[in-house]
């Protein structure tokens, strides 16, 4: 489901541990004899946790704790500076000289650093987006507060050394804004509210235990003023910033043809991308038209798609019933050969945190793999409010019908996002440990709510979570919700495309939509048009669709989740037809698993030893 806009997935799953030497050297250009390993050593160091010592603290790096990220100009044009450096000492590297698995490590951080100088030159989201201030602060102190990582007066000194610098990041955040998209300006103030009311309860709350009487004197002062700073930004942004925000959220084709490359190593046109999008959201849709029939001939696929939202738990029952379908995967993929699950150890099931209920309904938290003192992974799901109205929960809890808990247990657990987070430890390099690609880390866990069903877990007479034999009815409804997740993710793909580059389409009004024709022609969506997607073609609410185009105003390739679900699905049919008899799904998963997340294509090269299309 939707993950947390203050801590995205990518960054939950930054792990890190030690390299094996490198097996060859070069001079770079600046005339030192330098290994890859070094040089990536020296470069997470002096770069990426210097100027990202959130990311330290939430990779379990705590040197960083009492460090924030400085938005000054001059210090945004030194870290660009030190990016381009690092560029340059990567290519001076010769891959050929390198190991295959090393010469990937290298490939994949020089797109890194690639995408981090097109964030900052190009896309310039410290100019446009005023959520990257205050949210980002917030998840700052979260990082601290969210793990018993060290003695509550430890972490609350460390918390209060953050908060004595955030005053200055909203001055410097009014310095750097500069004609921002308005959409931008309207999420953040959306969210102030909630930001604030986090720094006045809950950070509080997180260090009610705190004893020593300095510390507790200090954080009072510093969080009021934290409390104050936020007040005061929120009402800039609305007198001042709102009224200039004019800017174009758009990246352009250009610029996202190059994300697309450097994030994903996805180097396919947007205009074939959009093809494919189209191709899957009509077999989906089919599919689903297909088993909505099935279950009632007389009902339309939107009447189908009603009653299948009030097929849910009652709201006190939704964690307990998360809790009901792990025994269940864990049976099914252990008797079933899917994947080897390298530990016991469960998730721990927990409420939402408060802050950050408003944009996730479930999600997986895992540690850092430097945490030695608080391991667990979390599974939060969110619960209604108290103060909801009925229809409020209503529409709250459709999202946890029969069918979604089951696709939401397998992305998010099982084999989903946790057990790529067991499988850590086999991860085969730090760079492995540190980049992630999308396309991998949400791919595959939108490939899993697939491929479990096709495997047969959720057939008929197969064991519901409650323990009985699921009836042909409730396995069609199961299907059907999973189907509803996929449609999301099918309409993420054509609105990314269609909402970000200016390639135009031809088609005929009167077939489905995406059916090639030369009648009509369709350019970019207007955001109105892509919230309309969402719900007339994606199979979501209105509510739904506004919070997904507003996410892919700033998210602008979360297409990967299906992107990265067909790339899989390609490498997985084209190793079965390599190997013949010979193939084994749970060797196909756990080798996938080995290679950490990094893009497909690296991983068809090592698993194929080719370099065959990854779509």
């Amino acid at each position: 489901m939707t993950k947390p806009l203050l801590r995205s997935l990518s960054a939950a799953l930054l792990f890190v541990a030690t390299l094996a030497p490198a097996p060859a050297q070069r001079i770079s250009a600046d005339g030192a004899v330098q290994t890859f390993n070094f040089i990536s050593d020296q470069y997470f160091t002096d770069v990426y946790f210097k100027y990202s010592p959130t990311s330290g603290t939430q990779v379990g790096y705590h040197q960083y704790d009492t460090q924030l990220e400085d938005f000054s100009a001059a210090t945004i044009q030194k870290q660009i500076t030190a990016l381009h450096e690092y560029e340059k000492k990567l290519a001076a590297i010769d891959p050929s000289a390198l190991d295959a698995s090393v010469a990937a490590d290298r490939d994949i951080l020089l797109n890194s650093i690639c995408s981090q100088l097109l964030t900052l030159e190009v896309i310039r989201p410290w100019e446009k987006n005023a959520d990257t201030y205050s949210s980002g602060i917030t998840n700052s102190i979260f990082t601290i507060m969210e793990r018993p990582y060290a003695p509550t007066n430890t972490r609350l000194r460390a918390a209060v050394a953050r908060e004595l610098l955030i005053p200055q990041v909203f001055l410097e955040a009014r310095k750097n804004l500069k004609n921002p998209p308005k959409i931008y300006t309207e999420i953040a103030l959306e969210q102030i509210d909630g930001l604030v009311s986090f720094f006045q309860t809950d950070v509080p709350s997180a260090f009610a235990n705190a004893t020593d009487a300095t510390a507790k004197a200090a954080f009072a002062k510093s969080n009021a003023a934290v409390i104050e700073a936020l007040k005061s930004y929120g009402a800039w942004m609305k007198s001042d910033l709102l009224p200039r925000s004019n800017g174009d959220f758009r990246l352009g084709t250009d610029t996202f043809r190059k994300k697309l490359a450097y994030d994903e190593m996805v180097d396919t046109s947007p205009f074939v991308l959009l093809n494919i999008a189209y191709a899957d959201l009509q077999k989906n849709q089919a599919d689903f038209k297909r088993i909505a029939h099935d279950l009632d001939p007389t009902k339309s696929p939107d009447q189908v798609l009603a009653e299948l939202a009030t097929i849910h738990p009652a709201p006190d029952k939704l964690i307990p019933a998360f809790q009901s379908t792990f025994a269940g995967l864990i049976t099914f993929i252990d008797a079933h050969h899917i994947i080897t699950i390298p530990s016991k150890v469960e998730p721990t099931l927990e409420e939402t945190p408060p802050f950050m209920r408003a944009t996730t309904s479930a999600s997986m938290d895992p540690p850092g793999p430097f945490e030695t003192h608080s391991t667990k992974a979390y599974f939060n799901v969110t619960l209604p409010e108290k103060s909801w109205t009925p229809e409020h929960i209503a529409e709250h809890m459709a999202e946890f019908n029969i069918g979604t808990i089951i696709s939401t247990a397998v992305h998010e657990a099982y084999p989903g996002h946790y057990i790529q987070f067991l499988w850590q430890d086999q991860f085969p390099s730090k760079v492995r440990k540190l980049v992630g690609a999308n396309t991998n880390i949400e791919g595959w866990a939108h490939y899993c709510e697939q491929m479990m069903l096709d495997q047969g877990y959720g057939a008929p007479g197969t064991l519901s979570p409650d323990g009985n034999p699921l009836t042909d009815r409730e396995s069609k409804l199961i299907k059907l919700g999973q189907l509803q997740y996929a449609l999301l993710r099918d309409a993420r793909f054509v609105v990314s495309i269609r909402l970000h580059t200016d390639l135009k389409m031809r088609m005929n009004v009167d077939t489905p939509v995406g059916t090639p024709s030369s009648e009509v022609e369709y350019g970019p969506f207007t955001f109105d048009q892509a919230v309309d997607f969402f719900v007339k073609e994606g199979y979501q609410s209105k509510s739904v669709g506004l919070v997904e185009t507003k996410r892919g105003t700033a998210d602008a390739t979360y297409l990967y989740y299906t992107l990265g679900k067909l790339e899989i699905t390609k490498l997985r049919e084209d190793l079965k037809a390599k190997q013949g008899t010979a193939f084994n799904l749970q060797q196909f998963h756990d080798s996938f698993m080995r290679q950490g997340p990094a893009p497909i294509k690296v991983i068809r090269k090592a698993m194929l030893h080719n370099d065959s299309p990854v779509l």
